[in-house]
């Protein structure tokens, strides 16, 4: 997403200018309003890095989000001992063990020494801190309540990290055959295969169809191997570009939430993930509108982020929570359920933290299901395949052997 640079007056009249991430600069001039601020000039901001420096970024290891859980639970320890924000960050930036971070956090240092707030300091590094955490870092500040934001922030990567975990966990298995498999296929194509087309030729015996069809992949493979290659990269190369486009990126993200498996792991974990982000937004004083922008963008899905962004839209219109997320189409029953309820009782950060609750199991759940769904399938497809090989290669040494003993 492009980046633009931004001068603005603050709620007093002082005069801000930072760095915004954001689709064009209206949206931008947008977000800095619902921040509080009141925007005078953006600009498409184009940061100028040396190659050495982009060689030694590439060479540090990356900030993980454990390091951020981290961050955030010593801050908050840190100021609710009543350390000052500076000596805190000068602090850990001494203590911390990843260097990309502790480079970081030395910039921040030097924006905090600039007169400029945390938030702000944290913003000049998007790709660090999303927009969500400087979001709320910002309602601190404004609010008193920094150190409770903290603890709040370190609570929700907690469980975050934990969900995302979860998934990859239970799709490393699966991924890690299906590769094994890619590879075994290749390998008995080339080398395997015509060795035994060497061996039946000899015999000048007729071959039965599932032999002849093995052959004729292992010839197509051995001659045109390079070209295949090619190919195979090229598709790889043109899809990861077309996502990587707005319009591809949305498809996909879309598409994701749709599959078969794991679709339905995507979706909940979304769904607990949205919970958490909003009723945390709103438990800390975030305006409805300003939580359905920032929490929309840190779900991390286009698709999702454009349909908050609509009920946003609603919002400013004047309908009701409950209404703009029925019409989103995106939701499930029991949150909508629970958004009704909670208009009406002034209890919506309650009943959607324990939405959060409840997803987070049936993510833990729908995990679990996933891995024991999963594992059937592969079964299946590599007893085929071995099915494949038996009838292809020894079919034909059974009747060799045959005619040899006859």
């Amino acid at each position: 997403m492009p980046m633009f640079k931004y001068k603005a007056r603050g709620p007093h009249g002082d005069a801000i200018d930072g760095t915004i991430e954001a689709n064009s600069t209206d949206t931008a001039a947008v977000r800095l309003t619902e921040s509080g601020l009141t925007p005078v000039d953006i600009q498409p901001y184009v940061k100028q890095v040396s190659v050495v420096s982009n060689l030694n970024l590439l060479l540090l290891p990356k900030i993980e989000s454990t390091d951020l859980i981290q961050f955030s639970r010593q801050m908050h320890s840190m100021l609710r001992a009543g350390i000052p924000i500076f000596r805190a960050v000068e602090g850990l930036a001494e203590t911390t063990g990843n260097v990309k971070l502790k480079n970081t956090l030395h910039e921040v240092m030097k924006t905090l020494e600039a007169g400029r707030t945390l938030s702000e300091a944290l913003g000049q590094h998007p790709h660090v801190f999303s927009g969500f955490y400087i979001s709320l870092v910002r309602v601190g500040e404004t609010a008193g309540k920094l150190q409770e934001i903290f603890k709040q922030l370190a609570f929700y990567l907690e469980r975050d990290h934990a969900t995302r975990a979860k998934i990859k966990s239970a799709m490393r298995y699966p991924s890690f055959v299906l590769a094994a498999l890619a590879i075994a296929l290749s390998v008995m194509s080339i080398f395997v295969i015509p060795a035994f087309n060497t061996l039946f030729a000899s015999f000048g015996a007729s071959l039965p169809l599932p032999t002849r069809i093995l052959m004729v992949v292992s010839e197509f493979m051995v001659a045109y191997w390079p070209a295949l290659l090619i190919a195979l990269t090229s598709v790889a190369y043109g899809i990861r570009s077309y996502i990587n486009t707005e319009a591809g990126r949305y498809r996909w993200e879309k598409l994701i939430l749709k599959l078969p498996l794991v679709g339905s792991v995507i979706y909940k974990a979304s769904l607990a993930r949205f919970s958490h982000l909003f009723a945390m937004a709103i438990n800390s004083g975030v305006p409805l509108v300003t939580a359905l922008t920032v929490v929309g963008k840190a779900l991390n899905n286009s698709y999702l982020e454009e349909r908050l962004l609509g009920m946003r839209t609603g919002v400013q219109q004047g309908k009701s929570l409950s209404l703009t997320a029925t019409h989103s189409n995106i939701f499930d029953p029991l949150v909508l359920q629970m958004l009704t309820v909670g208009e009406e009782t002034g209890t919506t950060s309650e009943l959607l933290a324990e939405v959060a609750d409840y997803y987070d199991r049936e993510v833990d759940y729908a995990t679990d299901s996933l891995s024991a769904a999963i594992e059937p399938i592969l079964t299946i497809v590599i007893g085929g395949f071995l099915l494949i090989m038996a009838m292809g290669i020894f079919l034909p040494m059974w009747d060799l052997a045959t005619v040899a003993l006859n």
